[in-house]
């Protein structure tokens, strides 16, 4: 069993190297496309985004209150507010909407 544990790691260890290695070996000019420039711009935020999204939804004891905060957050963010500030802000959302959703 701890064979099989050892290749799996030593597999996705080999893959994730290959991932980072093979578009500096590959491509070793400036990208002048547009589009695939701003493609590869975008891809840590999307990245970030797909993996946080659920997390926010499924961090709380109900969906709901998840969604309201995220509401709250995506709205206080659009008027300026600071990180702290929309932190705060859903950490508040959350524990309202808990206390009245999970009665």
């Amino acid at each position: 069993m701890t064979h099989n544990i050892y290749l799996y790691i030593a597999i996705m260890a080999w893959v994730s190297f290959l991932i980072r290695v093979l578009p500096l070996t590959l491509i070793q000019r400036q990208i002048k496309n547009r589009f695939l420039q701003s493609f590869l711009y975008y891809v840590p935020y999307v990245t970030l985004a797909v993996m946080t999204f659920p997390a926010i939804l499924e961090a709380t004891q109900s969906p709901l209150a998840g969604a309201f905060a995220l509401i709250v957050g995506v709205a206080a963010a659009w008027f300026g507010a600071t990180l702290f500030q929309v932190s705060v802000a859903c950490c508040m959302v959350v524990l309202i909407a808990e206390f009245f959703l999970c009665r």
